[in-house]
């Protein structure tokens, strides 16, 4: 704690003799829900070295925050996603032109020591407590939040992994009382017992001191070696326009990020996502809270990206047949 505490007083250092603290104005960023904890503690120190820049974080499902941008018209200087590809799927090309990737998560079982069951729960038999009628657990919507549609996708996975046909339709059918519009939203029901599971990021587990059950490989959506395993499931979710559709494929859990293209304060928005994603500033904390870098990240959107930002990016690798 003290080197990481270290690190980020010297990128202060290093960030405000730099800037010259020309910066200043309000700086709307919306962001996923589990990124909340990490989030309030980055922009706190970003304010330090910046006290002209008032930024005002709003947390949400990160498709939820996309449409705030191309429903609601909502002003958006950062839009912070938990899915890098929802930034591809809804802002692109009309709202955004570039997306960087920045940090891996995975999907994991989440409980306390007041849920029923706990004591016996484990990689051989989640599936039958988490079905048990005496037992609640909760989920995300998914046409709001990455979370929700990865936890559908980790039931596809597990139904073909442990060989039980019918599972993932058990599952879905189940509890869906408790679904809500981010994974965030249900901690406050699995703190006071009203829920006894929640199946979201393994990174909650550290940013709220919960306990944790780990998937294997082939169902946590971690594993860029499974990933045609997880390609072969799909869940359908609403689309850019009422009445489309997208078909969301299974994927490694990877965040993104951008910069809208009418933020209305692009310097301050650009000084922000650099400190970042800066591996001695944003990143290690992020990090802290268990979710490994990405960065330098490979993009399609290399050639859109602000240059004071490739640093953190590589061009994407051609393929043989494009030579």
């Amino acid at each position: 704690m003290k080197n990481l505490l270290a690190m980020i007083a010297l990128a202060l250092c290093v960030s405000t003799m730099a800037a010259g603290d020309e910066l200043s104005g309000a700086l709307a960023i919306f962001h996923a829900g589990s990124l909340s904890v990490p989030m309030k503690q980055i922009a706190a120190q970003f304010m330090k070295i910046h006290p002209n820049v008032d930024i005002r974080i709003e947390a949400a499902g990160s498709r939820e925050c996309a449409r705030k941008i191309t429903e609601l018209k909502r002003d958006c200087d950062v839009l912070v996603s938990a899915d890098c590809g929802v930034i591809e799927q809804l802002l692109i090309p009309d709202y955004a032109t570039w997306n960087i990737p920045f940090a891996t998560n995975e999907m994991a079982i989440l409980y306390t020591d007041k849920s029923r069951r706990q004591a016996e729960i484990s990689n051989k038999n989640w599936l039958d407590v988490l079905l048990d009628d005496k037992v609640a657990f909760g989920r995300s919507e998914p046409n709001s939040d990455p979370s929700g549609y990865r936890a559908i996708l980790c039931m596809k996975l597990a139904e073909n992994y442990y060989h039980r046909p019918g599972l993932a339709a058990d599952m879905l059918a189940k509890d869906t009382r408790f679904l809500r519009p981010k994974s965030t939203d249900l901690l406050a029901l699995l703190e006071s017992g009203s829920i006894d599971y929640l199946i979201s990021y393994r990174s909650l587990a550290g940013q709220y001191g919960l306990k944790c059950l780990i998937l294997p490989n082939q169902i946590n959506l971690k594993d860029p070696a499974c990933l045609p395993l997880y390609q072969s499931v799909s869940v359908t979710l609403t689309g850019r326009k009422p009445g489309d559709t997208i078909e969301q494929r299974g994927g490694v859990s990877v965040y993104g990020l951008t910069i809208p293209t009418q933020a209305p304060n692009p310097a301050a928005a650009t000084a922000f996502v650099q400190f970042f994603l800066r591996a001695d500033a944003g990143m290690a904390i992020i990090e802290k809270y268990g979710q490994p870098s990405a960065l330098p990240s490979q993009t399609s959107t290399y050639d859109h990206i602000p240059h004071p930002l490739r640093e953190f990016v590589r061009k994407p690798v051609a393929s043989k047949d494009s030579n």
